[in-house]
């Protein structure tokens, strides 16, 4: 018999090459015992050399698809099924071979009908390997979705992730990279594990934790590969429906921040121009557009001036530069006053809005007056406020200003040259409490 390469889905998409007993012989190979029953993901290797026993028989296996997908039955019997209609074979030797890195076929930017995509699902190659779903899942949300291969401001981004079985590596740290990317993920699995195999799965609520939501509707069922058509209309009036795609929802686009600047005597020229530039680089992090994030910034001293407001620019490149030209005030300190005038004339017009309120105060000194109370208002009325402190800065006054926990709130640091490293914290605090005003 002729040398005959078989693809075959085990739990991914696993490539046999069968080839008959002598030709192990032949090329010195030393193949590993198999049962009939072995499927590609119990063999830990990306390649092996496997012999299958034989009589195996072939009523015992469930093979779906028409080139043979093994994921739920075995690397033999889909030999049988490849080769055999009625009966199983003797003794069989094959090369099997497994890749384990996701490529990306096409990009949305690539083509603009549906025919061309169609074209080019066609031409889309047999790969080979096991179901990596976690680490493709998380390879496409952080590199697929981006608006140089073709993303479109205001359109929910949507993965759907077809899995024959169950994944064969962890898929909970891809779903929340994805969900902090705001994708919207569909599970659609596809023979799901019957109870004797079980005990292989790593994680039997691996659809819990890659899907956009657990509420039912990001998850979807198909018993087997064959009359899949009947399922695609149902599937496609889930992805069409726009309002349903709360993924699409980031802590990067859906967030209105606002700083608040010290401009005290205390502070200095040179000082502030670092202030700003914490400040600008918290900023240029998030997706600033009419639909998205927006950034307000308010300097104050006994005094407060609203350098630009929610509303006043759309852009990421105009917000950066307005921060740039803040000129400094000098003057004394009032951070009381200024978090209850920030509240009202910069919160207050956009208190309809559906993002999530954040306020950062940065100040160099105690303040002259409360804070205690004006903080405790703000907060009540739903913004969030983290305090960062430099210098001469009460750590009392900084907890009595940040939101609770207060030690994931307020930051310190006693020259102006450490405010940079504060910047992955309040980054990773907005995106940590958005997220948790999600659940």
């Amino acid at each position: 018999m002729a040398a005959a390469w078989i693809p075959v889905l085990c739990l991914g998409v696993c490539l046999l090459l069968l080839l008959l007993p002598e030709s192990a012989d032949s090329q010195g190979a030393v193949p590993i015992a198999i049962t009939c029953f072995t499927r590609g993901l119990d063999i830990k290797k990306e390649k092996a050399d496997v012999l299958c026993p034989g009589g195996c028989p072939l009523e015992e296996f469930s093979v779906y698809g028409n080139i043979v997908y093994a994921s739920v039955s075995s690397i033999c019997g889909a030999a049988i099924h490849r080769f055999s209609s009625s009966k199983s074979l003797d003794n069989i030797f094959f090369h099997f071979s497994c890749s384990e890195h996701p490529k990306i076929e096409f990009y949305l930017k690539n083509f603009t009908s549906a025919k061309d995509v169609l074209l080019a699902i066609k031409e889309v190659g047999f790969r080979g390997g096991n179901s990596n779903t976690g680490k493709a899942l998380k390879h496409t949300a952080q590199k697929f979705f981006t608006p140089e291969t073709g993303v479109r401001k205001g359109i929910p981004k949507v993965a759907v992730v077809f899995i024959d079985g169950w994944p064969s590596d962890d898929i909970e740290e891809a779903g929340i990279v994805a969900r902090e990317f705001g994708v919207n993920v569909f599970i659609v699995s596809v023979a799901k594990p019957i109870p004797e195999e079980l005990g292989m799965v790593q994680d039997v609520a691996f659809v819990d934790k890659a899907v956009c939501r657990t509420n039912g509707f990001f998850s979807y069922h198909m018993p087997n590969w064959f009359g899949t058509t009947k399922y695609v209309k149902p599937l496609v009036q889930k992805l069409c429906t726009h309002e349903q795609m709360m993924c699409s929802k980031t802590c990067y686009n859906s967030v209105n921040i606002a700083f608040l600047i010290d401009g005290s005597s205390s502070v200095g020229e040179s000082n502030f121009r670092l202030m700003l530039e914490f400040v600008s680089n918290i900023a240029k992090i998030f997706e600033i557009s009419d639909i998205g994030a927006k950034i307000a910034a308010v300097q104050f001293t006994y005094d407060q001036r609203t350098e630009f407001s929610f509303t006043d620019y759309s852009t990421k490149e105009n917000v950066l530069a307005v921060i740039r030209n803040i000129r400094y005030m000098s003057g004394g300190t009032a951070t009381g006053d200024a978090i209850s005038f920030t509240m009202r004339n910069v919160f207050g017009p956009v208190r309809d809005s559906p993002n999530k309120n954040f306020l950062v105060v940065v100040t160099d000194g105690q303040s002259y007056d409360d804070v205690r109370g004006p903080a405790a208002a703000a907060q009540d009325a739903g913004i969030t406020i983290f305090s960062v402190g430099v210098a001469w800065a009460p750590l009392d006054d900084l907890k009595d200003m940040a939101s609770k926990p207060k030690e994931a709130h307020a930051f310190f640091t006693r020259e102006f040259t450490g405010l940079e490293p504060i910047v992955s914290d309040v980054i990773r605090g907005i995106c940590r409490d958005f997220l948790e005003s999600q659940q």
